[in-house]
């Protein structure tokens, strides 16, 4: 059994699918609300290393949906600082297994972190859902 920190957004399909799957591979999952986390600029690069500053963004935040920001023309320094100031730009989840960290659910991300997670490498587990209204 693997420790797993997970920082999802709650109330989306997603990511309590992603959770399930972890679960179902015996793995322990520390669940954490990405939204009320206390990031840093600093705490947030550490999970983006290495990767273009497009991919740091969740590409179903509002104001990237609404054209009000265009992650492919922001510099590293501009992105943490509107992640920092409006966390659900983040690309979620983020996952933390001891010191490595994944960004997103990829299948071969995660397989290759976890061990056989994702039994079908061609699931969509990371496009943004919400639970349905009451």
């Amino acid at each position: 059994m693997t420790q797993v920190l997970f920082y999802g957004k709650p109330g989306c399909i997603s990511n309590k699918r992603q959770i399930a799957l972890l679960i179902e591979a015996g793995h322990e999952v520390d669940v954490r609300n990405l939204l009320e986390e206390s990031w840093t600029e600093g705490r947030l690069a550490a999970w983006f290393l290495g990767m273009p500053v497009v991919n740091w963004f969740n590409p179903t935040a509002p104001a990237i949906k609404q054209g009000e920001l265009d992650p492919a023309s922001l510099s590293e320094e501009a992105a943490l600082c509107a992640m920092v100031r409006d966390p659900v730009l983040i690309r979620r989840p983020l996952i933390r297994v001891s010191e490595q960290r994944v960004v997103g659910f990829e299948p071969a991300a995660i397989n290759s972190l976890l061990g056989q997670v994702v039994p079908d490498p061609q699931d969509d587990l990371e496009s943004c859902s919400k639970e349905p209204a009451a």
